[in-house]
């Protein structure tokens, strides 16, 4: 006799929550993968109002410390991290650019964010986007770009978008760079800061990085 859909169901109940087997703890992986690519995530996206809710920051440039002795293209043996020197070292850039401290002091994320960090994103458009906040966009490589936009610009009544990584000398120029992002490479604004989250897809990518495999976004 062929056990009912029920007991085939208390099996399995069983199996993924009372057995203690390897198995049982990698098939709950599986569950639990498939639960947020797609139930979760897509649901977040409908919320959010992005078909890209959630994206991990995989590299430093809205770091505001060193890396590779570099902070905003200029070269230290040593830094102190506070706003303070930060901005004395990175901020006549954003000076020519027309933004004062006081009014960097009052952008999201004043203090940039770290690889590893996962980001929210809500719906990015002309009319929620200023000077100051974070906008994640295509570029040339595969990995989407998570920068500040330090301009505005209308052309023939469409919005243009300047940014640049709080760690970087400048911005990316080029390509697709980031001198004139149209809207339709906006994939969303970061409106909030889940740190290290992300280093679990830095990890992974990192493993299978020497085997040739390439993750796309």
């Amino acid at each position: 006799m062929r056990p009912s859909w029920k007991e085939s169901g208390k099996k399995v109940w069983r199996f993924l929550w009372e057995d203690d087997s390897i198995w049982s703890w990698l098939a709950n992986l599986a569950v639990a993968f498939l639960l947020i690519r797609f139930i979760v995530y897509p649901l977040l996206g409908v919320v959010l109002g992005t078909s890209f809710p959630i994206v991990a920051v995989v590299s430093e440039s809205m770091d505001h410390g060193l890396h590779n002795n570099l902070l905003c293209g200029q070269e230290f043996n040593e830094f102190q991290a506070s706003f303070d020197n930060y901005w004395n070292i990175c901020g006549s850039w954003y000076e020519n650019k027309g933004i004062t401290r006081e009014q960097f002091e009052g952008f999201p994320f004043q203090d940039g964010f770290n690889k590893g960090d996962v980001i929210i994103l809500w719906r990015a458009h002309k009319n929620n986007v200023k000077v100051g906040d974070i906008l994640v966009f295509v570029g040339d490589k595969p990995q989407p770009i998570i920068h500040r936009v330090v301009t505005i610009s209308q052309e023939n009544g469409k919005y243009y978008y300047q940014t640049k990584g709080d760690h970087n000398g400048n911005s990316i120029e080029g390509g697709l760079g980031e001198t004139h992002i149209n809207e339709q490479r906006i994939m969303g604004k970061g409106i909030l800061r889940l740190p290290y989250l992300g280093w679990v897809k830095i990890l992974f990518v990192e493993a299978v990085r020497p085997l040739g495999i390439v993750i796309e976004r």
